[in-house]
């Protein structure tokens, strides 16, 4: 998933009128300001209620649903490969969000404070603040990806993350 592709995917999404969070490796290279490893996918926070507008844009580019694992998170597919793993969010009246999690798991919750922005090619993208980029990396074996991801976090932010 390049960079073009991201804003692609950002730009229909926008026009299709849903709010959308980047996450994931996207959303830290967001937070950081540049692209700083390769993603093979773009993984997007959306508003729960929205879901049948982020599913009617995205399958009019042409992507299809390859996995469903709801009401937790499920991913979209390009002809080409490309992927999106999408996570849906309900949002309280205080702009604080929970997504569900595996039973008997309480929810992932999002504070209202994490909804930030960072960029991507010097564009504003909607993204997940560091710390909730901490609180998702925590509680198993972290990939060279992760470790690469915390690293960033540490350099720019000087954050305490979990490795």
């Amino acid at each position: 998933m390049t960079a073009d592709d991201v804003s692609f995917v950002l730009t229909l999404l926008r026009r299709a009128g849903v709010d959308v969070w980047v996450g994931g490796g996207w959303g830290i290279d967001a937070l950081v300001g540049e692209q700083t490893r390769d993603h093979r996918d773009l993984d997007l926070m959306h508003r729960q209620d929205q879901e049948a507008d982020v599913l009617a844009a995205l399958s009019a580019a042409g992507f299809v649903e390859s996995l469903d694992w709801r009401p937790i998170r499920f991913v979209m597919t390009a002809p080409d490969g490309r992927e999106i793993d999408l996570h849906p969010l309900a949002f309280g009246n205080d702009g604080s969000a929970v997504q569900a999690s595996p039973e008997p798991q309480p929810p992932f919750a999002y504070p209202s404070s994490c909804f930030v922005t960072g960029t991507i090619q010097q564009t504003p993208v909607p993204c997940l603040s560091a710390q909730q980029q901490v609180y998702f990396h925590q509680g198993y074996e972290p990939s060279e990806r992760d470790r690469h991801d915390m690293a960033q976090l540490r350099r720019i932010f000087g954050i305490a993350t979990h490795f």
